[in-house]
């Protein structure tokens, strides 16, 4: 994916702008930065729901086949009266090539079984997803995504609120899907989750740094996005103060909140 001189919005009005920047197949990248600030609105013009208000965005750029995205968005509260199983859901992924009614092939069924198998949800294929804890039915909507087979795969705030358990295993795509060389970009509030990642692109209405989490995770970059919302220890250790989105998890950690040395 490459980007020059992007702006996005919708309408008239800019959301973010001045995104420079080149991925590489087969990277992560984390997107972080304040509410508003135009990461959600960067995955999606990556999806191709959006287009450029300026500039230039090439998603593939090179590839002999026109490329593949998948975008997964937070799960939400399902209407409990829907009777959709975990592997009626995830088959929905394979419409495109079977059509709303038609036949699945062993290719789609193998591409649906392999996709529950990798977020961990064997074992509920048959279990209704409103009966579901929400970490489960957002790894639902991720095995939605990898059974697309898209070699491009956008996570909109994937970590937010989930379990330790969802939370690994939703790592643990995002690896092994760079491992089969395909891309992956998500977003986050979490600098411990961005740590993790190969890139980061740091946005607050504009492109303020993209590079390595080792360049770009420190007290200048981050106070620059985040303004007042960033805590400075005696140590210089800084923090993300972000009440909106911290979280817990089983272990009765707060996320949201993870330090990065200046």
């Amino acid at each position: 994916m490459r980007a020059r001189d992007l702006a996005l919005g919708y309408g008239s009005s800019v959301v973010v702008r001045d995104i420079d920047l080149d991925i590489p197949w087969g990277a992560s990248v984390a997107v972080i930065g304040p509410n508003g600030s135009g990461k959600s609105t960067f995955l999606r013009a990556l999806a191709g729901l959006i287009d450029p208000m300026g500039g230039t965005l090439e998603v593939g750029p090179g590839a002999v086949a026109p490329v593949s995205t998948a975008m997964v968005l937070q799960a939400t509260e399902v209407d409990r009266s829907l009777p959709v199983s975990v592997l009626e859901a995830v088959r929905i992924a394979r419409y495109p090539s079977t059509g709303l009614l038609g036949r699945m092939s062993d290719e789609d069924r193998a591409a649906v079984s392999d996709a529950i198998a990798r977020v961990g949800l064997e074992d509920l294929v048959r279990r209704q997803i409103h009966e579901l804890s929400g970490g489960q039915r957002q790894r639902v909507l991720v095995a939605q995504g990898l059974a697309q087979g898209a070699q491009i795969l956008l996570l909109d705030e994937p970590f937010t609120g989930l379990d330790a358990v969802s939370r690994d295993r939703t790592f643990e795509v995002v690896a092994s899907e760079c491992e089969l060389g395909h891309s992956v970009v998500l977003s986050t509030h979490d600098l411990g989750d961005a740590r993790d990642c190969d890139l980061v692109l740091v946005v607050a209405g504009h492109q303020v740094a993209f590079g390595p989490p080792g360049d770009v995770l420190n007290s200048k970059v981050l106070a620059g996005a985040f303004g007042g919302q960033i805590i400075r220890l005696e140590d210089g250790t800084v923090f993300l103060d972000d009440p909106h989105h911290q979280h817990h998890h089983a272990d009765g950690v707060p996320r949201g909140t993870h330090g990065v040395q200046p």
